[in-house]
């Protein structure tokens, strides 16, 4: 079975058509870095024009890469939420035209879920060159989510904790603006980071006690703290211990939680899962099997929202149905917890 995901949550606009939930055809990303650079984050308006110019040409080129037609594809998938609403729109509307138009069904896809699909996808084999066993921990950490999910079965999710304030990810990024570094700020403080000499600087981490929450709001007024104090520490070493104290705490939390509630592995997802030391720092503590994807599969692309589609074939509806997008990140209902 081909499905034709689509991605438009945020300041990406990706299309790709897999097969049968694990064989990647194509994969297509707009990316509209260039754009926010000046701002130093996204502008929600500017990404949703950005979508509507792109979506087209990303989806014809799916197309052309997976060397498929039309008539190839059984199902349309795309992002129903959470995201931007401006975005979201785009990119599900414009699936919903799409599927109307070829007369086949669409399925709206948890962008979350996606993420942790991804573990899925061909490009994505385990340290063993299996796909993830379930039960497993989900660990999903981006620009504006740090959550960890207990995955019992696909498609069946519970949200054991999640950010209190800053996401991962935003915290990368306001740090990498006090820093003066560009937008998006993750590569460019890990790059920095690597070049620290001395690395002996500790910046608090917040545990929470036994909870599976996650905080970084504290974290990112230290360094603000820091940054303004006279005699700052180098940009490199202070750029070093930021990461360190991110990653320590994201890395310990998964674990942790992982050993109490039993799973048989690990899952790494969502965009700050491309980061090096995050890869490490989990792999080196976990005692179970760790799965993480590919970076080009971390970021936000449609792939992922093809796997998670092609887990729920029975939730695809009439592209004329009553349908709309799911902004927020509180979820409800026989798939959430």
């Amino acid at each position: 079975m081909r499905i034709l995901g689509i991605e438009s949550s945020c300041d990406e606009t990706a299309a790709s058509v897999v097969a049968d939930g694990t064989r990647m055809l194509s994969n297509v990303v707009a990316s509209q870095t260039a754009l926010h650079e000046e701002t130093g984050g996204v502008v929600p308006e500017v990404a949703a024009r950005a979508h509507l110019r792109a979506l087209v040409p990303v989806v014809r080129k799916a197309l052309a890469d997976a060397e498929c037609s039309w008539d190839d594809i059984d199902a349309i998938a795309a992002t129903a939420g959470p995201g931007l609403p401006g975005a979201l729109v785009i990119g599900l509307n414009g699936a919903r035209g799409l599927a109307y138009a070829r007369g086949i069904p669409l399925i709206p896809v948890d962008h979350i879920e996606g993420h942790v699909c991804a573990n899925w996808l061909d490009a994505a084999t385990g340290p063993d060159g299996a796909p993830p066993e379930l039960p497993a921990l989900a660990l999903v950490v981006s620009g504006g989510h740090t959550e960890l999910l207990l995955m019992r079965e696909h498609g069946q999710f519970e949200r054991l904790g999640g950010t209190r304030d800053d996401a991962a990810g935003e915290a990368f990024d306001k740090v990498a603006r006090l820093l003066d570094l560009p937008y998006p700020g993750g590569p460019p403080i890990s790059r920095l980071a690597a070049t620290a000499e001395v690395r002996k600087l500790r910046l608090p981490r917040a545990w929470l006690g036994e909870s599976d929450d996650f905080s970084f709001s504290g974290l990112k007024t230290a360094v603000l703290n820091l940054v303004q104090s006279e005699g700052a520490p180098p940009a490199a070493e202070i750029a070093w211990a930021f990461e360190e104290s991110v990653v320590d705490v994201l890395s310990k939390k998964a674990v942790r939680a992982a050993e109490r509630v039993g799973v048989r592995s690990i899952l790494v997802a969502g965009g700050v899962a491309a980061n090096r030391r995050l890869r490490e720092r989990v792999i080196e503590r976990s005692p179970i099997p760790v799965h993480i994807p590919p970076i080009v599969l971390c970021t936000d692309n449609a792939a992922m929202i093809a796997a998670a589609a092609f887990r729920h074939l029975d939730d695809a509806v009439a592209p004329e149905s009553a349908l709309d997008i799911i902004p927020t990140a509180v979820r409800r209902g026989r798939r959430w917890a």
